[in-house]
C-alpha cells in the first residue's frame, strides 16, 4: 500500500509541475503577442497593405520577425530577475540553481535574452495549439452524432467519406493527447535549458561572495559591540551586587553607592544595546566591511574622548583601584582623535577592565599615550612620521582558589586565558591597521597592549 500512494504522490506532483508549465508557457505566448502585433503591422505594410492575420503564411512571418524584436528587448538588465521569478514559481526549477539579481555583465543580458526569446517563442506556438486544438477535439469527438458539423461551412463531412465516422472521435482525443505531450515536453525543455541561461555568472558568483563577507562583516561587528557593552556592564554589577551583599548590615553607605554605581550601568548599557538594536532593525553595517562608518543608532556609540572618565569611575565603584597615565602627545587633546579610533579605543580599555574586573586580583595600571615613530623616508629624503595610540594595561593575577570554588574572595575567576573578548580587540585594532598584544608577563602579571595608527605627517 504504502508504494502505491508513494506512486500516487508522486502522480499528483508531476501532473501539477506539468500543469504550472503549461502555464508558464501560455505565460510566455502572452509576452509574445505586442512584438507579434507589431510585426504583423509592418508586415503587411511591406507586404502592400494585406492583412496579415487574415494570411497564415504573413502570420508566420511576423512570428518569425517578432522574436528579434523580443531578444532586443530583453538585453534590458530587469528582463533576467522577471523571468527568474516565473522559472521559480512555475516551473519546478529549484532556487538555488537561478540567479538573482539582473544581469551585471553582457554575458549574462545575453543569455537572458536567448532565454526570452526561447520562452516566447515556445511559448506562443504551445498557446497557438492550446487555443485551436480543443475546440477542433470536441468537435471530431461529437461529430458522430451531431450531423450538422457534416455540412458547410464547418466542413467535416471529410469524415464519412474519405474516412469512416467512427475514425473521428478516436482523432479528437489523438490531438488532445498530442497537445499535451507537446506541452509536457516543451515544458520540460525549457525547465532543463533555465539553470543554463538564468543560473548564476561568475560575476554573479563574485557578487554574492562579496556580499556574504559584507554581511558577516557586520555580524561581527554587531556581536563585538554586544559582547563589550553587555558583558562589562554584567560584570561590574555582578561585582557591585556581591560586594554590596557582603556589607548590606554594616556598611549602608557603601551599598548605596554600590546601587547607584549599579542603575547607572544598567542605564548607559540600555542605551547602548538600543544603539546596536537599532542598527539590526535598519539592516545597515557600521561602515560595511571594514566598520569605519558612523553609527546610526539611538544613542551614539562611546568614544574615549567623552566617556573614558565614567567608565573608569564605573569600573572604580565595583571595587577595583585603577592608575591612569595619559599623555596625549602631539595631539594635545583627546576629542581631536579620529571618531573611528576614538570608538575602537574606548572598546579596547572597556575590555581590558573587563578582565580586570572577572579575573584582576589587583590594581590596574592604565597608560595611554601618543607617540611617533619613523616610518621610511619622503621624496626628498625626510623621515615620515607614524603617529600611534598606544593603549597599555596591566594588573596582577587573581589570587589562588579558596576552598569556596575557583573564584577568590572578591568573587573574581582567576584568569585561564584569552577569550572572545580578547579576539574581538585584536580584530577591532586589525580593521585599523594596528595590533593588540595580551598574555601574562614573567612576574605573572597580565599585561594588554594595543597600538592604533592615527596616519603619517612628514616631519
Amino acid at each position: 500500500m504504502r508504494p502505491a500512494g508513494v506512486r500516487a504522490g508522486l502522480s499528483r506532483g508531476s501532473l501539477a509541475t506539468a500543469g504550472l508549465r503549461w502555464v508558464h508557457l501560455v505565460l510566455g505566448g502572452a509576452l509574445l503577442m505586442p512584438y507579434f502585433l507589431l510585426a504583423q503591422v509592418v508586415v503587411g505594410v511591406v507586404s502592400g497593405g494585406v492583412n496579415a492575420l487574415a494570411s497564415l503564411p504573413l502570420s508566420l512571418v511576423a512570428y518569425v520577425v517578432a522574436l528579434p524584436l523580443a531578444a532586443v528587448s530583453a538585453v534590458f538588465p530587469l528582463v533576467r530577475p522577471m523571468s527568474v521569478a516565473a522559472v521559480r514559481a512555475l516551473c519546478g526549477v529549484p532556487e538555488e540553481r537561478l540567479a538573482s539579481g539582473p544581469g551585471r555583465s553582457w554575458a549574462a543580458r545575453g543569455r537572458a535574452s536567448v532565454w526570452w526569446t526561447l520562452h516566447l517563442g515556445v511559448g506562443a506556438l504551445v498557446s497557438g495549439m492550446t487555443l485551436a486544438v480543443p475546440p477542433m477535439a470536441v468537435m471530431l469527438v461529437v461529430l458522430p452524432v451531431v450531423s450538422a458539423l457534416r455540412k458547410p461551412p464547418v466542413g467535416l463531412g471529410w469524415f464519412g467519406t474519405q474516412a469512416p465516422l467512427y475514425v473521428a472521435p478516436f482523432a479528437g482525443v489523438g490531438l488532445l493527447a498530442g497537445l499535451g505531450l507537446c506541452a509536457v515536453g516543451a515544458g520540460a525543455l525549457l525547465a532543463r535549458v533555465a539553470p543554463v541561461l538564468l543560473g548564476p555568472t561568475a560575476a554573479d558568483r563574485l557578487a554574492a561572495a562579496e556580499e556574504r563577507t559584507a554581511d558577516l562583516a557586520v555580524r561581527n561587528r554587531l556581536a563585538r559591540e554586544l559582547h563589550d557593552a553587555v558583558g562589562h556592564a554584567l560584570s561590574a554589577v555582578t561585582l557591585q551586587a556581591g560586594a554590596a551583599r557582603r556589607v548590606l548590615d554594616t556598611d549602608p553607605e557603601f551599598v548605596r553607592e554600590a546601587l547607584a554605581a549599579i542603575e547607572d550601568t544598567t542605564r548607559r548599557t540600555v542605551g547602548e544595546l538600543d544603539t546596536v538594536l537599532g542598527l539590526l532593525r535598519d539592516g545597515d553595517g557600521v561602515g560595511g566591511a571594514g566598520g569605519g562608518g558612523e553609527w546610526s543608532g539611538a544613542a551614539p556609540a562611546p568614544t574615549l574622548a567623552a566617556d573614558l572618565e565614567g567608565l573608569l569611575a564605573r569600573c572604580r565603584a565595583a571595587g577595583i583601584p585603577i592608575t591612569v597615565r595619559q599623555d596625549p602627545g602631539p595631539v594635545g587633546d583627546w576629542g581631536q582623535l579620529p571618531a573611528i579610533v576614538s570608538r575602537e579605543a574606548y572598546r579596547i580599555v572597556q575590555e581590558g577592565l573587563t578582565n580586570a574586573l572577572r579575573h584582576g586580583g589587583g590594581p590596574v595600571d592604565l597608560r595611554i599615550l601618543v607617540h611617533d615613530e619613523g616610518h621610511g623616508r619622503g621624496p626628498r629624503g625626510e623621515h615620515d612620521l607614524l603617529r600611534e595610540l598606544e593603549l597599555s594595561m596591566t594588573n596582577p593575577p587573581a589570587g589562588p582558589a579558596g576552598p569556596a570554588g575557583p573564584a577568590d574572595a572578591t568573587g573574581r575567576e582567576p584568569r585561564t586565558g584569552g577569550g572572545r573578548g580578547l579576539r574581538g580587540s585584536a580584530e577591532r585594532a586589525a580593521l585599523l591597521g594596528g595590533r593588540v598584544e595580551a598574555g601574562p608577563r614573567p612576574d605573572g602579571h597580565w599585561h594588554l597592549r594595543a597600538v592604533l595608527p592615527l596616519g603619517g605627517t612628514p616631519r
